[in-house]
């Protein structure tokens, strides 16, 4: 059964704002968290609840799974050497 997808606005607005080329890989690779929220190469954040990270070429997607309502919420996108950085 897939997870529903959930993209906070912060997040939306990352992502409007990387290169055509790059977001359609970091599209298709959150497109695949629905089927498979903690896929092979995924890392629990260290200091954090719930949340993941997986790679997308240069991007990160920092994403948390709550299996009890089926969700998966898009926190953050961004390059790797920024998105680590403070909220």
């Amino acid at each position: 059964m897939r997870y529903a997808l959930q993209i906070r606005p912060s997040a939306l607005k990352e992502l409007s704002e990387v290169q055509d080329r790059d977001r359609a890989r970091i599209v298709k690779r959150i497109d695949s968290l629905a089927d498979d929220p903690r896929p092979h190469g995924s890392e629990k954040m260290a200091g954090t609840g719930r949340e993941y990270r997986v790679r997308a070429g240069d991007f990160r997607v920092i994403h948390s799974v709550d299996d009890g309502a089926r969700i998966v919420i898009i926190e953050k996108v961004g390059h790797r050497g920024d998105v680590y950085r403070r909220r």
